[in-house]
């Protein structure tokens, strides 16, 4: 009941009522509650609602898409100038090793000091030495220059890891979109290393040899940069603690391991491809496992019940004797076809897994966590590329070369029911 107000009328005071009577009258019958702002139905139309997801998604694009770019650039630039692709795969080698072993750290940092405060001048270090590594190849350095320099391009951070800790962040307790953004994240990985070797090849061949190297050094800081000034949806920094590494976390070894051999499948596809079909269609033919791949984790990511990581890695050892059957034909459009079918199981297994690592690893441990992921993927990588070299050159048949990746995505299978490492994202 509202309360009257005193108010002087000629009379003298008197007692007013403080709402009219409609009001008054009113005043029992509930407030219709303001309308709901609709929400999109699209998974990933959601996760873009998500207030300042779009500015940070943009600039880690751009600092993604080079991830892909420096490999061919190096190789491309080194080899025109020393006329040596030995010389230029070992260089490029030797930068991976360094990356590797230093990227736990750096996201260790990340942790630790944040962000923007971490990954900036990392990103500038690091940018730094590519640039003074196209300094070395075009005035022509001594070799030993160039491995020196290269290592200084190792400090990058993981861009994916920390878009990754982003959303772990902005959705937690939400398991159904945080799917669909580590699904979206990896067809976003697939995308850069598909178009980024192209636009590399692209700008080398067109322009100048270096010109691969310098678009991709802007293009890598200006998304970082992008990506550091939204503080808004930057996780956190935790109170540091004494935890250690996030290796001594139970199950973390084993699924690293696991990470290890499928890495093994990416790295010996590539290469053997490249070898059975040893012409200028051996990149677009390559290309149709990671737009397979690239499809698949944005089906997948709109799905409402998620696999386990032991039936993903089923999957990826059966479609993966596809482009072994394929090759068996010798016919150039049905091993096209078989790398198409042998993608669509390696987005699901990467987003089942690494859904895996973030339950795993401490909140305050998530960057670190991730990065050791990739660290054994990409040596899983190297070792399947050394492998799948020897293969190529001592294969007794065409299709030999193919039995690696089928064999490694066999041995990921059994790694994960030997140690019973298993679970949905």
């Amino acid at each position: 009941m509202p309360q009257p107000d005193l108010t002087l009328t000629p009379a003298g005071p008197a007692l007013a009522p403080r709402y009219s009577d409609r009001h008054t009258a009113a005043a029992g019958t509930p407030t219709p509650p303001p309308a709901a702002i609709p929400t999109p139905r699209n998974s990933y139309l959601r996760l873009f609602a998500v207030p300042g997801a779009r500015a940070f998604i943009v600039g880690n694009l751009i600092a993604r898409l080079p991830m892909g770019m420096f490999g061919v650039s190096a190789v491309i630039m080194i080899a025109g100038a020393y006329d040596s692709y030995a010389l230029a795969g070992g260089v490029t080698a030797t930068g991976m090793a360094a990356g590797a072993l230093t990227a736990p750290w750096v996201a260790r940092l990340v942790d630790r000091y944040g962000q923007a405060r971490v990954a900036v001048p990392a990103t500038a270090y690091a940018v730094l030495g590519h640039l003074v590594l196209l300094l070395c190849v075009h005035e022509k350095a001594p070799v030993w220059a160039l491995f020196a320099t290269t290592a200084l391009t190792a400090t990058s951070p993981n861009t994916g890891g920390m878009s990754r800790a982003r959303w772990a962040h902005l959705l937690k307790g939400d398991r159904d979109a945080l799917h669909t953004a580590n699904a979206f994240e990896q067809a976003t990985d697939e995308l850069c290393f598909m178009l980024g070797p192209v636009v590399a090849a692209l700008l080398c061949s067109t322009l100048f040899p270096e010109a691969g190297t310098l678009v991709g050094a802007a293009l890598f800081l200006t998304g970082v940069l992008i990506f550091a000034a939204q503080r808004s949806t930057e996780p956190p920094v935790s109170p540091r603690t004494s935890a250690g590494s996030p290796l001594r976390v139970r199950g973390m070894a084993p699924l690293l391991a696991v990470f290890l051999a499928t890495g093994a499948v990416f790295g010996s596809m590539e290469v053997v491809t490249v070898a059975f079909v040893d012409g200028p269609v051996a990149g677009p033919v390559l290309a149709l496992q990671a737009a397979g791949s690239c499809a698949a984790g944005l089906l997948y990511g709109r799905a409402h019940r998620t696999a386990r990581l032991r039936t993903c890695l089923a999957a990826m050892a059966l479609l993966m004797t596809m482009p072994l059957l394929a090759a068996s034909t010798g016919s150039l459009p049905a091993l096209a076809a078989g790398l198409l079918l042998a993608g669509m199981a390696t987005a699901p297994t990467m987003v089942t897994g690494m859904g895996l690592v973030q339950r795993l690893t401490p909140a305050s441990q998530l960057n670190e966590g991730m990065t050791l992921a990739v660290t054994a993927l990409l040596g899983g990588i190297a070792a399947g590329s050394a492998t799948g070299g020897w293969a190529a050159d001592h294969a007794p048949f065409a299709a030999f070369g193919f039995l690696i990746p089928a064999g490694a995505a066999a041995l990921a299978l059994t790694l994960c029911a030997a140690t019973r490492v298993d679970g949905r994202a």
